[in-house]
């Protein structure tokens, strides 16, 4: 495998990243790791592993889409050869097979820029919100829009594209996956076990602070790629509008001149609820309990994906940049998730 290349990314990840890096052992000819600023030891493990490492400077606000970057560009200077290059989040762990599966893959169709597989979540019974986030990367297969963080690509479509867009705290793999389809590449979900996750959410207030960042994501994306033919995210973005904001405060503004009949407008949240529920039935292998519990969240994230959609024009109208919203534990956090 000397013409592939692996880019972890990371910050406070502790063991996770041990098994991170293990899984990597042997599969690929380079490993780089780059480190957000850790002060559990992150950095020092990697080493002992053998992978080279790039420590991002602080004084320069970090995201997922720099360390990606800073990560490839170290990856091809001690390696000029490598063709593709297999990212993964700090928190993930690469599953035997995937490594030549999605080589083969690649080497296959040359028309196909990057391939993604199923991330699954480790420990999905340990908490609720654990398992929303398995049931969400259970994504339908064959030629799709967008990956998530763990994929492998060509180095060659990374560069012609330009990579990440540095500057963007959430969104950054769906945002380059546009610019790759407008030059022409292919993104694929195979049918394969891909990585093992880590989420470790514990806490209704993590599960909010990452709807947080969704929505922050749909209005950036939207605002950058929203015109036609490509649409980016304008869809979700106006349905956090609507669902967050313009439905319920319709139904109180007009309780009193309509004698509380506009009140039955909420009645929309149960059935937007069914109506998610019945598609996971009907099109994904979920129990009803499971299906049920996705429905709801789906409906209960508008509020904070509306509140990040609002960060977002704030702070675009007020000139600011972006500040990273981080959803795990102070001693467990990952600037990639």
């Amino acid at each position: 495998m000397q013409q592939i290349g692996l880019v972890a990314i990371g910050r406070n990840e502790g063991q996770r990243l041990r098994q991170c890096l293990v899984s990597a052992t042997d599969k690929v000819a380079r490993v780089v790791y780059v480190d957000s600023g850790s002060t559990d030891g992150s950095l020092e493990l990697a080493r002992s592993s053998g992978a080279d490492t790039v420590e991002l400077d602080l004084s320069i606000p970090f995201t997922a889409a720099r360390a990606r970057n800073e990560g490839f560009a170290r990856l091809l200077k001690l390696a000029p050869d490598i063709e593709f290059v297999q990212f993964v989040d700090g928190d993930c762990e690469l599953v035997d097979g995937w490594i030549d599966r999605a080589y083969s893959e690649l080497t296959a169709k040359p028309n196909v820029a990057a391939v993604c597989g199923r991330r699954r979540e480790r420990y999905p019974e340990a908490t609720i919100y654990n398992q929303l986030c398995d049931i969400e990367w259970d994504t339908p297969i064959g030629e799709t829009k967008a990956c998530g963080g763990d994929f492998m690509m060509r180095a060659a479509a990374f560069q012609q594209v330009g990579g990440f867009n540095p500057a963007l705290i959430a969104g950054e793999e769906p945002e380059m996956c546009v610019r790759l389809r407008q030059k022409g590449g292919k993104i694929l979900r195979l049918d394969a076990e891909m990585t093992l996750h880590d989420a470790q959410m514990t806490s209704f207030a993590q599960w909010w602070k990452r709807a947080q960042r969704a929505g922050h994501a749909y209005a950036e994306g939207s605002w950058m790629h929203g015109s036609e033919p490509e649409r980016h995210w304008v869809k979700e973005t106006r349905s956090t509008w609507l669902w967050g904001l313009v439905l319920p405060a319709l139904a109180l503004a007009m309780t009193w001149p309509t004698k509380g009949w506009s009140l039955l407008l909420l009645s929309g949240y149960p059935l937007a609820a069914y109506r998610t529920y019945n598609y996971y039935i009907k099109h994904r292998d979920l129990t009803t309990k499971d299906a049920a519990i996705y429905a709801l969240s789906c409906v209960l994230a508008k509020f904070p994906q509306l509140q990040g959609q609002i960060q977002f024009h704030q702070r675009r109208l007020l000139g600011q940049q972006s500040k990273l919203i981080e959803y795990k534990t102070t001693n467990s956090i990952n600037s990639a998730s």
